[in-house]
């Protein structure tokens, strides 16, 4: 198989277009050619095949950001061949990158007395898998000092968790246990079922804040003092590292006083993505621990390739400078009150579309729309039919008013809709949305009974 395209000639070192269709030449797919082609062909050429991709801008089964103001993405393509792992040929980029650890971890309360330490990354999956093995290597060092086999570590989190986090423990040796998650909890992790599944090689837990499945946040409070209890008992000291590739760019805009970050003594390490709720175009994530002493010295590796000496603890080495100048453009351009007019309309957007869908033949399956003052959250197993959508109208736009999560809405068709019409497959609206340019998932969420569900 190949691709047709206007081919190129080679005349005297230069390249040169055939001039007509019939002349064209085919470049192979999936072998480099012989002579190579000039540049507009070849942009012709690849812009045609991503045409067939389909548009960012509708793809509501991604968290991913997709438009940056036109500064932001003139500073991007201005920066976009720096290294950033050059310290010393890029002092400013590096100082800039200083400057959002230090900013993000301002907005996570950071502990004032301590000396909070993070990097930016490739994205939340990289940030993970540097917050569990920083975990790990503090588990084995404590367990070789005590004298104790420390070849079995095991890492709790629910069964709800992106994938990334099952890749860091397989990937890093670490036997998994996800706690299974329920109906009535909305389907994230109950802390109060986590704590069976801790024992003494337990490396950490991690908490998620914004499940990908139903936006909704996971109660880091509750799991810390549940551990503080634990530890009273048994002497476990169990760490927490949160997930909060999505959350943690939401909680601190919207629900200011919801204690998910470094407020809580046992949270050591949190995640995040740039490129999600930051607001930046992909790929960047960050991680931050909330003292130096967290991050082990087993991951600090110092080199002097580059001319000078420096320190890097990434899981790659080099890394793109353009992300970390966006996400420094974003929090000048937007400010905290920025970010927070974008949380609360997205919310409001959320809140609106989940009681419209409520209205009609669906059963929203999340909960952002849901009042805090009832006890109406609704599992995906529940119909709709049980609670009066007009009843929960929202009347204003604090989202402290309503249950805290993700600007996410998970639905499903009713049971009362499938009962009545057995022949229609739920997947039917993602197939009839496609051919409009619109992507929206149909999956499988995790819980006692698997359920399909939409997600947007």
């Amino acid at each position: 198989m190949s691709f047709g395209y206007i081919g190129a000639n080679a005349i005297f070192g230069h390249h040169q277009s055939w001039p007509r269709d019939e002349d064209a030449s085919e470049t192979p797919k999936y072998t480099m050619p012989k002579v190579g082609s000039p540049p507009e062909s070849v942009y012709q050429l690849l812009h045609n095949a991503l045409a067939l991709d389909g548009d960012p801008s509708l793809n509501l089964a991604s968290f991913v950001q997709t438009r940056m103001p036109e500064e932001a993405t003139k500073l991007f393509i201005e920066n976009m061949n720096k290294n950033l792992v050059d310290h010393d040929k890029y002092p400013i980029a590096r100082i800039i990158h200083n400057q959002c650890i230090s900013m993000i971890g301002d907005l996570w309360h950071a502990p004032k007395d301590g000396k909070i330490v993070g990097t930016a990354t490739a994205g939340s999956s990289e940030a993970i898998m540097l917050g569990g093995l920083a975990m790990k290597k503090r588990w084995q060092e404590a367990r070789r000092k005590e004298g104790k086999d420390y070849s079995h570590p095991n890492i709790v989190f629910g069964s709800n968790a992106q994938v990334a986090l099952e890749k860091f423990a397989r990937y890093f040796d670490v036997e998994a246990r996800l706690v299974p998650v329920r109906l009535e909890n909305a389907c994230v992790m109950d802390p109060n079922d986590a704590l069976q599944y801790i024992d003494e090689n337990t490396i950490g837990i991690i908490v998620i804040l914004g499940s990908t499945y139903t936006g909704d946040f996971e109660d880091v409070e509750l799991m810390s003092k549940l551990l503080d209890d634990l530890q009273e008992r048994t002497g476990l000291d169990i760490p927490i590292h949160v997930d909060g590739a999505s959350g943690a760019f939401i909680a601190p805009f919207a629900y200011p006083d919801l204690k998910w970050d470094f407020r809580v003594p046992r949270v050591v390490s949190i995640n995040t993505s740039g490129h999600k709720f930051g607001l930046v175009y992909p790929g960047l994530g960050w991680v931050l621990w909330r003292d130096e002493s967290y991050l082990h010295k087993d991951l600090v590796f110092e080199h002097n390739y580059l001319g000078s000496t420096e320190f890097t603890f990434t899981l790659n080495f080099s890394k793109p400078a353009a992300p970390v100048v966006a996400q420094m453009f974003n929090f000048l351009n937007l400010g905290f009150d920025g970010y927070k007019k974008i949380a609360y309309e997205d919310l409001r957007n959320a809140r609106t579309l989940s009681e419209v869908l409520d209205d009609t033949y669906f059963t929203v399956m999340s909960n952002i729309h849901r009042r805090v003052d009832t006890d109406e959250v609704l599992s995906p197993s529940s119909d709709d039919s049980i609670l009066n959508s007009h009843q929960r109208r929202h009347n204003g736009d604090d989202p402290t008013q309503y249950l805290a999560g993700l600007p996410v809405v998970a639905f499903r068709l009713s049971d009362k809709y499938k009962k009545e019409n057995p022949h229609v497959k739920q997947e039917w609206i993602q197939s009839m949305l496609r051919p409009k340019g619109w992507m929206v998932p149909n999956y499988r969420s995790e819980g006692e009974v698997l359920t399909n569900g939409l997600d947007v």
